[in-house]
């Protein structure tokens, strides 16, 4: 894809109901510029597939999407086999929906985890704590040291882009001079998600949801009507309990559920410190 054409599958993706982020097709293609895929027929958007790569020994497969009418065509597994060629000699991860884990399965993927993705609404969170602070108040080198605790291979550019997107808040949690936690929160075409949100204690990812979450509510992150009582989503590993009993205690329910499968060996993951996943797409 050039990088106008993202835009298309980021909308076949809101077709599909995934709810993508407002910017997402600006941010995206820092991770990785070549990595999303077009299929044409006849010059028209067909289908679509992203497989990036993140310091050429990490992959990830996402926007896996053939338009409606041209589906059982063998356009998708055109895509698939393309994706997978650019990601060869690479640990390969992907996010995939339950039903099409036999045939993830068919091509090397083995199941590593379940994922769930909680809604609930934004309401009113009082929120003041000195530990909490801008990312952009924060030193790079500390984000960057601590992605490197819970994502397999560097993406610099891709974490200076996602934190410093429109329409989005950047938080961290400082305290003593250690990033013990940090959260982005970012406007969707529902609502907002947070994503990622990584904490080395369940009460700094509570600290940081709810810092987030206000920062969404009180409008000075998004357009429009933005403010309380809007959607929020978060996408949950279930091994981390802790995740888990964070998003039921606001009220959260599961509305969607992908299965995190990889093909070569599982990446070494600090899981108990993942909160919420950057984005189903990416990793």
């Amino acid at each position: 894809m050039h990088a106008d054409e993202v835009a298309l599958a980021i909308a076949a993706a809101a077709r599909e109901g995934w709810n993508p982020g407002l910017h997402d097709a600006r941010t995206f293609p820092v991770a990785d510029p070549d990595g999303f895929l077009i299929a044409e027929v006849e010059g028209g958007f067909a289908g679509c597939i992203s497989a990036v790569s993140c310091a050429g020994r990490f992959g990830f497969i996402g926007l896996y999407i053939v338009q409606p009418a041209f589906r059982g065509r063998g356009i998708g597994w055109q895509l698939w086999t393309q994706g997978m060629a650019r990601l060869q000699g690479q640990v390969v991860g992907l996010d995939g929906v339950p039903a099409q884990q036999d045939n993830y399965r068919k091509s090397g993927f083995v199941l590593a985890w379940r994922n769930a993705r909680y809604a609930g609404r934004l309401g009113r969170v009082a929120t003041k704590t000195p530990h909490v602070l801008p990312l952009t108040e924060l030193g790079f080198g500390q984000l960057a040291s601590d992605d490197a605790r819970v994502f397999p291979a560097p993406r610099e550019d891709f974490l200076r882009a996602w934190i410093a997107q429109p329409d989005a808040a950047a938080l961290g949690w400082l305290e003593d001079g250690v990033l013990r936690g940090w959260g982005v929160i970012r406007r969707c075409m529902e609502g907002w998600k947070i994503g990622p949100l990584n904490a080395d204690a369940p009460s700094v990812a509570e600290g940081l949801f709810d810092a987030l979450c206000a920062r969404a509510g009180e409008g000075d992150t998004g357009e429009g009507d933005a403010g309380e009582g809007d959607a929020v989503f978060l996408d949950v590993p279930l091994p981390n309990a802790s995740a888990v009993a964070l998003a039921e205690a606001h009220g959260m329910r599961v509305v969607f559920e992908t299965a995190r499968m990889y093909k070569g060996p599982p990446p070494a993951c600090e899981l108990q410190r993942v909160f919420g996943i950057t984005t189903f797409e990416l990793g």
